[in-house]
């Protein structure tokens, strides 16, 4: 799978996830046919009813997410906060009502559906210190230390070039400022049928990073005081419908896989220094 393949399919799936939702149905995670009640035990129960009141039934309807980084992210009154890969908005309007009026939310998303669900979203919620962006978080288009903190929902690990994405969420944090995000992680070795699959890529899973592997790529871009913490372990139980639709043989593949996939909160901050580049803060 070639990097620009991946981000078309990427790109269409998302957007089909966007019009679903416009047509009052919920979408899991990226693939299609959504389930009915969305059971999908990497997506589902992420909102509490007190964050769930605040949006409007479209946003929720739109999470793809994996975790809940608004509520784990520490966010202050005043800041500046970017989600990579915003989707419908969901964790944009939450971060911008912790924020408040004195403070931003930014969301980033490449998808033109999605980007109109959320401006709707928006507009419904009256939230108005949000801005949606159009772009990819490889080329996040704000200037070098424009935001306090970046925030993103089970979208990194869909990228084909972290690397350039984690380089990309340095540059724009200001020094001292701190990554924030859920994703799902791997523990251990991954079947290469699970990574050779493009449904399971979308669908949150065949994308995603070795533990050490996301520590040491967040260490080489610049980052400090690194850490992952579980928030769910997925068994094969689990993702038995998801992974019998990209035609794996559930049961051949079971011992290999299950217990490794974890949604997790993946946390690093930016040297508070007059020199932030890789190699300046390496030394």
């Amino acid at each position: 799978m070639s990097a620009e393949n991946i981000k078309e399919v990427v790109k269409e799936k998302y957007g089909q996830a966007a019009l679903r939702v416009i047509q009052g149905r919920s979408s899991c995670c990226g693939t299609a046919p959504p389930l009915d009640g969305c059971p999908d035990p990497i997506t589902s129960n992420l909102y509490d009813g007190s964050q769930t009141s605040q949006i409007p039934e479209e946003a929720l309807l739109a999470s793809l997410g994996c975790g809940n980084p608004t509520a784990l992210a520490e966010l202050k009154p005043g800041e500046t906060v970017l989600d990579l890969g915003s989707g419908g908005g969901i964790d944009v309007l939450l971060s911008a009502k912790r924020v408040g009026p004195t403070g931003k939310a930014y969301g980033l998303d490449m998808t033109d559906e999605m980007l109109a669900l959320a401006r709707e979203n928006q507009r419904k919620a009256g939230v108005e210190n949000v801005e949606f962006l159009k772009g990819e978080m490889e080329n996040i288009p704000l200037p070098d230390n424009a935001v306090d903190v970046i925030i993103s929902n089970c979208v990194i690990n869909l990228s084909a070039d972290k690397d350039r994405v984690l380089r990309e969420a340095f540059r724009v944090l200001k020094p001292g400022g701190r990554f924030a995000v859920s994703d799902i992680v791997v523990r251990g070795e991954v079947p290469p049928e699970i990574r050779r699959s493009m449904e399971l890529w979308v669908g949150c899973m065949a994308g995603a990073l070795e533990e050490s592997e996301y520590l040491a790529k967040l260490m080489k871009a610049g980052f400090e005081i690194v850490g992952i913490e579980p928030t769910r372990i997925y068994r094969v139980a689990d993702a038995r419908e998801m992974l019998s639709r990209a035609g794996i043989d559930v049961e051949a593949i079971a011992p290999l896989v299950d217990g490794k996939f974890m949604s997790a909160f993946v946390r690093a901050r930016k040297p508070n220094s007059s020199c932030c580049s890789p190699s300046c803060c390496g030394k």
